[in-house]
């Protein structure tokens, strides 16, 4: 599918992964991972995730505990060591250095204020406090 992973970024990660783990026997890694992957690309819901990947709240459960016990951290450092060998570069891109139109980006409308005459040194001041009686609270 289309946001699944290749063999070779398996290849790259099945030895990270952590095993042994005590309990049920756990769905397919790969199949979990891709649906890990699936959610953070597209930026759905976890509820969204389709049933192809197993369970939404395995992923969701299994992202969240490997995020605890910094298994990403050793997936990322794997992927960099792999792709060290085709040149050393590595270039990821998050959205902390992607442009967004400003609308996009949640900045706050500017309000300006247009001045349409000059006041006049030596004016009365044009206010109507002065000339309105002080309204009372009613007696009703």
């Amino acid at each position: 599918m289309r946001y699944d992973l290749t063999d070779f970024e398996w290849s790259v990660i099945e030895p990270v992964l952590p095993t042994g783990r005590p309990g049920p026997k756990r769905l397919g890694d790969r199949r979990v991972m891709n649906g890990i992957f699936w959610v953070l690309r597209t930026g759905a819901p976890w509820r969204d995730l389709p049933e192809r990947y197993g369970p939404y709240t395995t992923a969701y459960n299994r992202f969240n505990r490997w995020r605890k016990a910094g298994v990403w951290d050793w997936l990322m450092d794997a992927v960099t060591k792999a792709h060290g060998g085709q040149g050393g570069q590595v270039q990821m891109i998050d959205s902390s250095s992607v442009r967004v139109h400003q609308h996009a980006s949640g900045a706050k409308k500017r309000v300006e204020i247009a001045v349409w005459g000059a006041v006049a040194v030596g004016s009365p001041r044009k206010s109507t406090r002065a000339s309105t009686a002080k309204a009372g609270r009613s007696n009703s």
